[in-house]
C-alpha cells in the first residue's frame, strides 16, 4: 500500500465569505492517505501532531469537484482540491517520486470511484463509518481499461498524454541498484560506483540495413548510475536534500547546483577559519543547517583536500561532532574517469584518499551489471581499457577502427578532443566553411546578471550559430522512444520560413524533426532557481572528452595522441555506443592507463563486497578498521 500513504507537510486551506482571506491549518510531519469510506467512496485523510495537537482530518473525494494541480509534482510539491467550493489540499516536502505515485493512484481511484461505490443506501441502512486503505491500481482502474473511457480525466489535464504515462510501467531497479537505494534508505551514508555509461542505449538492431547499430527502441545503458541517482533524488524529501555534482553540466542533469555553490566556500584553498566565515554567510548557512542529505555527482573530478576542507566546514557551522556534521552523504561516481583538476606542480588527491572519507562513507558499492552494449566484444574492450589494460588484443581491435566509415546520411562522426580550444577552434572552423546564411538563435534566460553562472551549469550557450549542413547534437532527451536522446547526432537539413526560423534536423535514427526552445532550470545561489530557453543543440564537429562525460555518442572519431590525464582514453572510447560507431585516430597503447592508488581502491572495494554480498548493508567493526585503506 505504498502508494496509498505519503509523510510529508499538508495544509488545509477553506476559504471564507466575503472575500476574506482562506482559513489555513498547517500540519508538519503529516501522514496523508488515500482510502475509502464505508460506502467505497474515496476518502483523503490527514493525521498530524501529537498529544493536544493531534488531528485527524478527512474529505470525501467525489469525482466531479476534485481537481490535481500537479505542476510542481517534481519539486515535491501538489494541490488537491478537495471540494466544490474550492477547499484544497496543499502537499509540500514530499519524495517526488512518491508524490508522482500517491497522484497517480488519487486520480484514477476518483475516476473510478462512481463506478465502484454502490448505490447510495437510505440513511436507516447506513452501515457504520469505516476507513481503509485504498487498494493499489487495477487493469480495471485504467483509463481505457476495461469499461473505462480513454479520455475526459479531468478538466485541464490532456487525457491522451496521462494515458500513455500511466500504461507505461516503471523502469525497475536490478538487485544492485536496489541495494543501494535500501540503504540510502536505511540513513547510511553510501558511495557507489560503477564503469562509465548511463544514459539511453539501442535495444536491437540496425534500422533499414545500414551498418551501424543505431534504433528508435531505446533503454539504460552501462551499470545505471545515473538512472539509480535520479532514483534516488526522486525518494528523499526536497526540502531537507541538496542535489550537487562536480561539474555544472552533471549538477544540470540532477536538477540541482554544484558542489562549490552549495558549500559556498569558493575554492576552499583558503584556511579553515575563513572557510567557515565564508560559510556562515546568510543564505550559505541555511542551506547547511537544513541540508540531511547530501547527493555529490561525479566525485572522481572532486580533489580530495576539498572533501576534507567541507567536512570540516560541516561540523563547524551545524555546531555538531558527528562525521560531515551528521549529515548523510550519497556519493557517485567512477574514479577510474577523469581525475580531479590539479596545477601541474600538485599532487593529485582524490576523495577516497581524503582523511576523512573512512569515518564519512559507511558503505562503498560497486555495481556490476553492465546494461549498455549489448556487444560483449566492446563490453570486454572497455572494462580493460578502464583499468589500464591494453592487450595486443584490445590494440588491434582499436588500430582496426581507423576504416570504420566516418559519414552516413551526411552525418560525420564527432571529433573528441582533449583540449578545450581544439573544440572551439574545430567547429567555427567547420562553420564559417559551410555557404548559406548564418541563422543565429539567442537564449532567454532568467537572470541576465547571472548569465556567466548559467552558461556553466547549462548543456547549451547563450548563442547558437547554425546553417545548412551543420553537424549538430542533441543536449537533452526529447524522445527516448524514438532515439532522440542526449548526445543523439543530425545534420541541419532546412530552417522553419516563419519569424522563427527553426532549424530542421535528421538524426541517425532515422527521424527529422524541428527542433523548438527547451528549458532548463537550474539551481543559483541561496537556492534560486534559474532558467534558460534555448534550442538543444549543440555544434558536434568536435566536443571535448571533458564535456562528453555522461553522454553516449551515435559516431564517434578520437585522436588520443595528446591524452595527458589517467583515465581520459577510458572516458573518451566509452562515450560510444557501439564498437561499429568508433573511429580511433593514431593509437598508441601508452595513453592508456590508470591511476595506480585508484586500482588498488578498487581492488579492496570489491574483495570487501564480495565477504559482505549475502548482507551489503552490514558492516562490522572490523570491517570499518580496514575500510579503504587507500591513502
Amino acid at each position: 500500500m505504498e502508494a496509498a500513504e505519503l509523510r510529508c507537510t499538508a495544509a488545509v486551506e477553506q476559504p471564507l465569505p466575503g472575500g476574506l482571506a482562506p482559513r489555513r491549518r498547517v500540519m508538519r510531519d503529516a501522514t496523508v492517505l488515500l482510502g475509502r469510506n464505508e460506502l467505497r467512496q474515496p476518502v483523503l485523510r490527514l493525521a498530524g501532531g501529537s498529544g493536544a495537537a493531534a488531528a485527524v482530518l478527512s474529505f470525501v473525494l467525489a469525482g466531479d469537484a476534485v481537481r490535481l494541480f500537479t505542476r510542481f509534482a517534481k519539486e515535491g510539491r501538489a494541490a488537491v482540491r478537495v471540494a466544490p467550493d474550492g477547499a484544497q489540499v496543499l502537499l509540500s516536502d514530499c519524495p517526488p517520486d512518491a508524490l508522482l505515485r500517491f497522484l497517480r493512484l488519487l486520480r484514477l481511484k476518483v475516476a473510478a470511484g462512481s463506478r465502484d461505490a454502490p448505490r447510495r443506501p437510505r440513511l436507516l441502512d447506513r452501515p457504520p463509518p469505516s476507513f481503509s486503505v485504498i487498494s493499489p491500481v487495477q487493469e480495471r482502474d485504467l483509463p481505457g481499461g476495461p469499461g473505462r473511457p480513454r479520455a475526459g480525466q479531468e478538466r485541464g489535464e490532456r487525457p491522451a498524454e496521462v494515458t500513455r504515462a500511466e500504461r507505461r510501467p516503471p523502469a525497475r531497479l536490478s538487485a544492485e541498484q536496489e541495494a543501494v537505494l535500501g540503504a540510502v534508505r536505511s540513513g547510511k551514508s553510501i558511495f557507489f560506483t560503477g564503469s562509465a555509461g548511463e544514459g539511453p542505449r539501442p535495444l536491437s538492431s540496425t534500422p533499414r540495413g545500414e551498418s551501424w547499430p543505431l534504433t528508435p527502441c531505446f533503454s539504460l545503458e552501462g551499470t545505471g548510475k545515473s538512472f539509480l541517482l535520479k532514483r534516488i533524488v526522486g525518494s528523499l524529501p526536497p526540502n531537507i536534500t541538496y542535489a550537487t555534482a562536480s561539474t555544472g553540466v552533471a549538477a544540470c542533469h540532477i536538477g540541482g547546483t554544484t558542489l562549490h555553490a552549495f558549500a559556498g566556500i569558493g575554492s576552499g584553498k583558503a584556511p579553515l577559519e575563513q572557510c567557515i566565515q565564508l560559510a556562515e554567510r546568510p543564505g550559505v548557512r541555511q542551506h547547511w543547517l537544513a541540508c540531511q542529505h547530501l547527493i555529490i555527482d561525479e566525485i572522481s573530478m572532486v580533489d580530495g583536500k576539498f572533501f576534507d576542507k567541507l567536512e570540516a566546514v560541516a561540523r563547524a557551522v551545524r555546531k555538531r561532532d558527528e562525521p560531515f556534521g551528521g549529515i548523510q552523504l550519497i556519493i557517485c561516481g567512477d574514479f577510474l574517469q577523469l581525475p580531479p583538476v590539479c596545477k601541474a606542480n600538485e599532487e593529485t588527491k582524490f576523495c577516497f584518499q581524503a582523511k576523512s572519507w573512512r569515518k564519512c562513507i559507511h558503505i562503498n558499492m560497486e555495481l556490476t551489471e553492465v546494461r549498455r552494449q549489448t556487444d560483449k566484444t566492446f563490453v570486454s574492450l572497455l572494462s580493460a581499457i578502464r583499468v589500464g589494460r591494453c592487450t595486443e588484443e584490445v590494440t588491434r581491435q582499436l588500430m582496426q577502427t581507423a576504416a570504420h566509415r566516418s559519414e552516413r546520411d551526411g552525418i560525420l562522426a564527432t571529433r573528441l578532443c582533449t583540449h578545450k580550444d581544439d573544440v572551439e577552434t574545430t567547429n567555427e572552423r567547420r562553420l564559417q566553411q559551410l555557404p548559406g546564411e548564418v541563422h543565429m538563435f539567442e537564449a532567454l534566460d532568467s537572470d541576465p546578471m547571472l548569465v556567466k553562472l548559467i552558461d556553466a551549469q547549462c548543456p547549451v550557450g547563450g548563442r547558437v550559430e547554425l546553417k545548412l549542413g551543420a553537424q549538430v547534437m542533441l543536449a537533452k532527451n526529447l524522445d527516448v522512444s524514438q532515439g532522440l536522446v542526449n548526445g543523439a547526432r543530425g545534420v541541419v537539413v532546412g530552417f522553419e520560413s516563419e519569424q522563427k526560423g527553426l532549424p530542421k534536423v535528421r538524426f541517425l535514427c532515422g527521424v527529422t524533426q524541428i527542433i523548438k526552445m527547451e528549458k532548463w532550470v537550474i539551481k543559483g545561489p541561496s537556492g534560486v532557481h534559474l532558467s534558460r530557453q534555448q534550442l538543444p543543440l549543440k555544434l558536434a564537429w568536435a566536443i571535448s572528452i571533458h564535456k562528453s562525460q555522461g553522454m553516449s555518442l551515435d559516431c564517434v572519431e578520437i585522436s588520443l595522441s595528446r591524452v595527458f590525464e589517467s583515465g581520459q582514453a577510458y572516458v573518451a572510447l566509452s562515450r560510444a555506443r557501439s564498437l561499429a560507431g568508433l573511429r580511433v585516430l593514431d593509437f598508441d597503447p601508452k595513453v592508456v592507463r590508470a591511476d595506480p592508488a585508484v586500482l588498488q581502491f578498487y581492488r579492496q572495494l570489491r574483495r570487501h563486497q564480495l565477504r559482505t554480498q549475502d548482507s551489503p548493508h552490514t558492516h562490522s567493526d572490523a570491517d570499518e578498521k580496514e575500510n579503504w585503506k587507500c591513502n
